[in-house]
C-alpha cells in the first residue's frame, strides 16, 4: 500500500537553465521553459518528444539528479532536490546512458546493488526474467546496448520501488527483448507502481502508456490518454494506421497500393497507413498466410501518435516557438 495518495509525481512549471552562452554575456541557455505533468500509481505515464526535447532533463530533475531553475516538483510527498535516503530507496531509476561501471560483471554488480537495500527483490529471479544469465560473465563494457539496458533495468527494480523512472527503456533492444520488457512494465503497472518513461518512439508510447505528455522544445504542448490524443487530432478520418509486430525483414511490398504505404519502422515493427478499407484487412490476412507469418500484435487506429506528434510539431514550428536564452 502506498503511503501517499496520487499523484506519485507532480511537476508544475519546470524551468531548467544551463550555460552560460559564450556569445551572450550574462545569459543562460534555457533547455526547459515550461513543463508540467503528473504521474499516478498504477499507471504508465509517458513523456514523448523528439531527441533534445527535454525529456531526460525533466526526469533527472524529477529525481533530484539535477537542480531545477524554477517551478515545483513533489515526489512521494517530498521535494526531490532535498530528498531523504528513505525517499531515494523508494524510487527506481534507469537512465539511458546506464551509468553502469564498465569493468563490472552483470550479476556481481546486481548483487552489490541488492546489498544496499533492506528488502531487495531476488537477484536470481531478475537475472532469469531478463535473460541476463546469457552474458553474466561478460564485463559491462563488452555488452551490447540492449544487454546494458537489461542490466540497468534490473538494477532499477532491485529495491522494489514505488515509483520507477525509465529513460528510453527500449533503446537498443532486439524485438524479443523489447516485448519482454514491455510485458514486465505492464506487470509493474498492474502491481500499482507509478511508472514514468521517456521515449521518442511513438509506437512504444501508443502501446504502453496510460497517459501521454508531448513535449517540444522544452515545453509541454499537449497531454491526454492515447484515445483522447487520437480523437482530438484534426487529421482526416479517412486516414488510418495499422501497426503490427512480426519477425524482422519481411517483404511488405505486396501490402502497398495506391494511397497505402507499408514499411518496417525498425526491426520487427511495421506500419501501414493511408485510406485503409476492409478489403485491405482481408488482403493483410492473405499476405500473412502466404508469408507463414503470425503477428505478435496488431493495432488499428484512425491515425497514430506519430500523426498527432508531427501535426503538433509542425504547428509549433509555424507559430515560431523557440527556447530563448534568459538572464541568469
Amino acid at each position: 500500500m502506498n503511503q501517499f495518495p496520487s499523484p506519485a509525481l507532480d511537476i508544475v512549471g519546470l524551468v531548467k537553465d544551463v550555460g552560460p552562452i559564450p556569445a551572450l554575456e550574462g545569459r543562460m541557455k534555457r533547455i526547459i521553459s515550461n513543463i508540467s505533468l503528473q504521474a499516478n500509481f498504477g499507471q504508465v505515464t509517458a513523456l514523448l518528444g523528439a531527441n533534445g526535447a527535454g525529456k531526460t532533463t525533466t526526469i533527472e530533475c524529477a529525481q533530484g539528479l539535477q537542480n531545477r531553475t524554477d517551478g515545483s516538483i513533489t515526489l512521494l510527498g517530498e521535494d526531490p532536490q532535498n530528498a531523504s535516503a528513505t525517499l531515494r530507496a523508494r524510487v527506481g531509476v534507469m537512465l539511458q546512458d546506464g551509468g553502469l561501471p564498465p569493468a563490472a560483471r552483470p550479476v556481481a554488480l546486481l548483487r552489490h546493488v541488492a546489498s544496499l537495500y533492506s528488502h531487495p527483490l531476488s537477484v536470481d529471479a531478475l537475472v532469469d526474467r531478463l535473460g541476463i544469465g546469457e552474458f553474466s560473465n561478460t564485463t559491462i563494457r563488452r555488452l551490447s546496448g540492449g544487454q546494458k539496458q537489461r542490466v540497468a533495468l534490473a538494477a532499477s527494480l532491485l529495491g522494489n520501488p514505488e515509483v520507477l523512472f525509465l529513460d528510453e527503456p527500449s533503446a537498443g533492444l532486439d524485438p524479443q527483448s523489447r516485448l519482454m520488457v514491455f510485458e514486465l512494465i505492464r506487470e509493474l503497472r498492474d502491481a500499482g507502481k507509478a511508472i514514468v518513461l521517456t521515449t521518442h518512439l511513438l509506437d512504444d508510447a501508443q502501446r504502453l502508456a496510460d497517459y501521454v505528455y508531448i513535449v517540444d522544445k522544452g515545453e509541454s504542448v499537449t497531454q491526454g490518454t492515447v484515445p483522447e490524443l487520437l480523437s482530438e487530432s484534426t487529421s482526416a478520418q479517412s486516414h488510418r494506421v495499422m501497426t503490427f509486430e512480426a519477425k524482422p525483414g519481411l517483404d511488405t511490398a505486396a501490402l502497398s497500393r495506391s494511397g497505402i504505404t507499408c514499411e518496417q519502422t525498425r526491426p520487427g515493427s511495421y506500419r501501414m497507413s493511408g485510406s485503409l478499407e476492409p478489403a485491405d484487412l482481408e488482403h493483410f490476412g492473405q499476405w500473412c498466410a502466404a508469408q507463414a507469418v503470425m503477428p505478435t500484435s496488431v493495432h488499428l487506429a484512425s491515425q497514430s501518435l506519430e500523426d498527432v506528434f508531427l501535426a503538433i510539431a509542425g504547428a509549433q514550428e509555424q507559430s515560431g516557438l523557440t527556447v530563448e536564452g534568459n538572464k541568469q
